[in-house]
């Protein structure tokens, strides 16, 4: 039975938490957009926290929802990695970097979902 975009989000940010990612951040951008249901959004103090926080995501999902991303960008510079999975986006931010783009901002009229 397939998952649900939510619950495939869900699964990203418990991912992301267990990497100890800073300030997670669901968004429900299903009213807002035709691009995807739900950006997830979190930041990581340095490049290699970053790094470990994508792999744990990626396994997770695969290993939990049976999804793989339809792509994956900015592993090269570990300052925005980037991981589509179609319905759900995922950001993995160095905080600085989080800081400057301010997605939260660019869609702050989306409601955000609470994570336990």
């Amino acid at each position: 039975m397939p998952v649900t975009s939510l619950e495939l989000a869900k699964v990203a940010a418990l991912a992301a938490d267990s990497k100890k990612a800073d300030d997670i951040v669901l968004l429900d951008l299903s009213g807002k957009t035709d691009v995807c249901d739900y950006f997830l959004i979190c930041s990581a103090e340095n490049s290699r926290k970053v790094d470990a926080i994508v792999d744990e995501v990626r396994e997770k999902v695969s290993a939990n929802c049976g999804v793989s991303p339809l792509s994956c960008e900015g592993r090269e510079g570990l300052s925005w990695v980037l991981v589509d999975y179609g319905s759900v986006v995922v950001h993995v931010f160095r905080t600085e970097t989080r800081e400057f783009y301010r997605l939260e901002t660019l869609w702050g009229d989306a409601p955000r979902i609470e994570l336990a």
